[in-house]
Parts: structure tokens; sequence; C-alpha cells
């Protein structure tokens, strides 16, 4: 009774107590709550199911309330050594469970690969003798016909027939494949190689009737002087020139034609040995043509364009435009260098030293190399002069210069080259200026003395203010300017093409001082006051109202200035006397 009322007393017990910390816990506890529910959603815990997170934040508010409690402390930190033991157990089970079904997962895979390893051995064995048995069939099997008729020698004997017919065949339709442009150009050249070939036989009859009888005449004479002149010059020549007029066509034998003379013509009638001397046989033209044409042709039907290439432009018969032309008919796949490019290089490569392309071929040539792209094949040539340099083949490089920018400069320094060996001035200045080569220009037209009209065309293919200031200069050495300044502007000025330039240059002058065009004005002897009017006038048509007044204010200019009276009436009676 005693032990009851002490247990009543305890304060540990009191009822009050608990009351007082349940009132005032019930904060902790809603935060408690809170923060299970925050950190599962923050660990993204499941909802259901062991997981390892939810243990944690468990764990975690299990501690928090430890930590909080006093009077139960020692039963709850129990409680969760149990739950931790709890927690420990079914963790080492599962990690039993998971290392017992991996033990099984790694068996089953060993397993899989013995397997596949033996599968893949017995399939490689298959495939072997799959290909054996395959290549023993194919070799034992002739396309077209059965194995039985494979192993009878008529039936063999009749498809090896049939094979060659085949071959032939296709050989012949091979032949006829190329390109109808060469196909044509091939019949064609074989047709004119034949008449030519029929002029050389008939030229070679001819040769040799003549070489007979010259020989004939210059045995007899040769008899006649040894045998002391015994028989008049006359009346030898006379029965020589019976016995010459009867070898004809047929080059009979001049021993059976000397035997129709008499007389004393016996002691001069030539031995038949002495006609059998060696004749100069020669290389018969018509036979090397056609063997030419035959070689080259049969390399052309086989596609070996380097070879055909190479082999036209060794022979003589064949170097020429008319097989650059056949080869420009070739075609080829693409990537391949064209058959006539190839020609074209073949000629260089075999042209002699000091030797020349026809202007046809040169011409013909470098348009293949500029269509194609090989500039520097070109620049080669004309280092070596083994082109025939024509206006033609300047002009093409010149074309190609404004097409092309990346090897402009280059082609115009070789359209330069050209242009002056073959003395075209006007073009070799062009080029220059097109060049950037201004001054050198100019002295070109110096030296050369280009008139003014040729002077003005190249000045309008390529305008250029540092020409025209130097062209309307005079020479330190006292030498009048190429072009009249006067002359010049108003030419230029009326041209809708080229008015801007002339506009240029007087604010040029302008911008150096009204003295200066004054000077300008002053040493153009050769234009007059009228001119310049005109000059001003054509400023104020194309709305220049304020070089009109500088050239009007400069030619009225009062005082001792360039512009006296004397001067304008020495300018008033030039202009009556042109």
């Amino acid at each position: 009774m005693n032990k009851e009322q002490n247990d009543t007393e305890d304060p540990e017990m009191s009822p009050v107590i608990d009351v007082e910390v349940y009132e005032s816990d019930e904060t902790f506890v809603q935060y408690l709550n809170e923060f299970i529910e925050k950190e599962k959603k923050y660990l993204q815990c499941p909802e259901e199911g062991t997981d390892e997170l939810r243990y944690i934040v468990y764990r975690s508010a299990f501690n928090k309330v430890i930590g909080r409690a006093s009077a139960y402390r020692r039963l709850l930190l129990d409680i969760k050594s149990e739950y931790d033991g709890v927690i420990r157990e079914m963790k080492r089970r599962e990690e039993e469970a998971a290392a017992s079904r991996l033990q099984s997962l790694l068996g089953y895979a060993a397993h899989i690969t013995d397997r596949t390893s033996v599968l893949q051995n017995q399939t490689a064995e298959l495939q072997q003798e799959v290909r054996r048995q395959k290549a023993t069939t194919q070799n034992l099997l002739i396309p077209g016909l059965t194995v039985a008729q494979t192993e009878d020698p008529e039936v063999l004997l009749i498809h090896l027939d049939h094979l060659k017919t085949r071959r032939d065949g296709l050989l012949d339709r091979k032949i006829l494949c190329g390109p109808v442009e060469v196909q044509t150009q091939l019949t064609f050249d074989l047709q004119e190689a034949q008449l030519h070939r029929d002029h050389l036989r008939a030229q070679n009859q001819q040769l040799m009737i003549r070489f007979r009888r010259l020989k004939l005449l210059g045995q007899r004479l040769t008899v006649w002087e040894e045998s002391g002149q015994t028989v008049p010059l006359e009346e030898l020549l006379g029965s020589v020139i019976q016995n010459l007029q009867e070898i004809g066509p047929d080059l009979q034998d001049e021993s059976s034609t000397s035997q129709s003379g008499g007389g004393d013509e016996e002691s001069f009638r030539i031995p038949a040995e002495l006609l059998e001397e060696e004749e100069p046989t020669g290389l018969d033209e018509s036979k090397l043509l056609r063997n030419h044409l035959d070689r080259f042709l049969d390399l052309l039907r086989s596609s070996q364009y380097e070879a055909a290439a190479l082999h036209a432009a060794r022979s003589p018969v064949l170097r020429d435009s008319e097989t650059m032309e056949m080869f420009r008919g070739v075609r080829v796949p693409p990537g391949s260098t064209p058959p006539q490019l190839l020609f074209f290089r073949a000629l260089l490569v075999t042209a002699a030293t000091g030797s020349q392309l026809s202007a046809v071929l040169s011409l013909r040539g470098v348009a293949s190399a500029l269509q194609h792209g090989d500039v520097q094949l070109i620049a080669n040539a004309v280092t070596l002069s083994k082109l025939t340099f024509t206006e033609a083949v300047g002009d093409a490089l010149t074309e190609h210069a404004q097409r092309t920018g990346g090897v402009a400069d280059l082609c115009l320094a070789l359209a330069s080259a050209i242009y002056q060996a073959c003395s075209h001035h006007q073009k070799t200045a062009l080029s220059m200026c097109r060049r950037g080569l201004v001054h050198g220009a100019a002295e070109v037209i110096k030296k050369k003395q280009l008139t003014t009209e040729e002077s003005l065309w190249v000045l309008s293919h390529a305008p250029s203010l540092t020409l025209l200031q130097l062209l309307t200069k005079a020479d330190d050495n006292g030498e009048a300017a190429i072009l009249s300044v006067g002359g010049t502007f108003a030419s230029m000025l009326a041209d809708f093409h080229q008015y801007r330039l002339a506009l240029e240059l007087l604010e040029g002058f302008l911008k150096r001082g009204p003295d200066v065009l004054a000077m300008a004005m002053l040493e153009d002897s050769s234009c007059s006051v009228d001119v310049w009017d005109q000059v001003a006038a054509l400023c104020a048509e194309l709305d220049r109202a304020d070089l009109s007044q500088a050239i009007h204010s400069i030619r009225h200019e009062p005082g001792p200035g360039p512009w006296t009276s004397d001067l304008e009436e020495q300018w008033l009676m030039e202009h009556v006397f042109l």
C-alpha cells in the first residue's frame, strides 16, 4: 500500500506532468510529421515497399523523439535498437538473396557463352563445307549447260563454237560503239588517205620514169665522152631522146630500147648490167601513211588515247589540225584527261628545238589547255617558243583572264608577250594596263609612237586616270604630249562611256590648284580656244557647272597671267589657219 502511494506520488508518473508534456509537445509532433513528409518528398521515397531512404528518414525522426523525451528515453533506445537490428537483418537477407541471384546469373551466362561458342564453331564448319561444295559444283558446271551436258564432248564442242561466235560479235560491236563523230571522221580520213596514197603512187611512178631517163642519158653521155667523142653530140642526143621517149609507165628495160638504135650508135649502147644498179628505194610515203593510220586507228579503237596522242604527234602525216579535231570528238569518263589536251602535250614534247607548231595547231591547243585549266602548259610552250604567236592566241588568253580571276595575271602576261612578238602594240599596252603596269603601258605607247586613235582605244578599253595624265603630259625633253588635253577632254566628254573619267581628270587638275589646269591648257599648243569652250559647254551639260566656270575663269583671267591677249590672238590665228 505504501508502495502504491509512493508510485502515485512519483513526479515522473504524475498525470499532471504528462498533460503538460503533451500540451507542450503538440507543436513538436506536428513539426516532426512535417519533417518526415518533407524529407520523404525531397528524397523521392516510394510510397510502398522497403526502402533505405525511408528507413533513414524515420530513424532521424525517432532520434529527435528520443532526444526530446526524458522519462522514456531508455525504453525508446531499446526500441530503436530492436528496430535497427530488424533492419540490418532484412538488409543482410536481401544482400544474400541478391548474391545468390547474381551467382545464378553468372552461371547461366557462362553456360550461354559455352553454348554460343559451340554453335559458332559448328556454323563455321557448315559454311566451310557449303563453300567447298559450291566451288566443286561451279568447277564442274558451265554457264548455260546442265551437269549431264558438261560430260558430253559433242555438246561441249558445239558450245565452244557458240562462244567463239559470240566473242567475235562482241568485238565487232565494241569497234562500232565509238562516238559517231569519231567514226565519221575516221571514215573520212581513211578516204582521204586512200586518195592521197593513190596520188603518191602515181607521183612515185612518174619520178621512177624520170629517174630512169636521166640515168640513161647520163650513162650514154659518159660512154660518149670516154670513147673520144667520135659521134657528133647532136646525133647522139637525137638517138638518146628517141630511146627516152620509149621509156613509158611500164618502166621497160633500157637495154631493150637501146637495141632499137642502129649504125654508129651500137658502140654507145648501154650494157644491161649497168642498168641493174641499185636505185634509190627510200621509204614509200603511201605505205608509211597507211602504217601510221592503221596504228593510230587501232589505238583509238582500244581507247588508248595517251598512246594514240603520242603516236600521232611523232607521225609526220598525223601531226596536223585534222587529228586535233578527231581527238576533240572523243568522249572520255569524267575526271580523265581529255584526248585533245593529251595530243597538245604530245605535240609540245615531241617538237624539235627551234620548231614551232602551226598557227592553227597553236590556237586550238591553247584553247583546249585553257578550257581544261592547264595554263602552266601554255606558259612553258610560250617560254620555249614552241607556238606560233598570233593575235588570236593572245585574244584567247585575254578572254580567259577576264573570265577567270585566279590566273588572270599569268594569262595577261603571256598575252603581252605574244602581242609584243606580233608587233600588236595596242593590245600589248592594253594587257599591261589590265595588269596594273600603267607606266609601262605609257612607255610602250610612246616608244612605238601609237597614233591618237590607237592611244584613245587603249584608254577606252582600260580607263585609268594615271594613264590619261601620262599621255597628256609633255616629256622632259620638250617633246609634245601624245594626246591633246583639250581634244581628249572634248572627245571623252562627248562619249557616254568615258565622260566620268574625263570629269575625274578635270577634278584632279583643279584639286592641285587652278594654276595646274591653266599650265596644262597653256602647254596644249595643239588645241584651240574653241575646243576649250566646247569642253566648258560639255561640262555644263553634264551638270558640272563648277568645272565649266573654272575653265571659263581661267580662260578670261585678267592681268599678266598665262592667258594674255597675245596668246589668245595666237590661238585665234591658229584656228583661222586650221
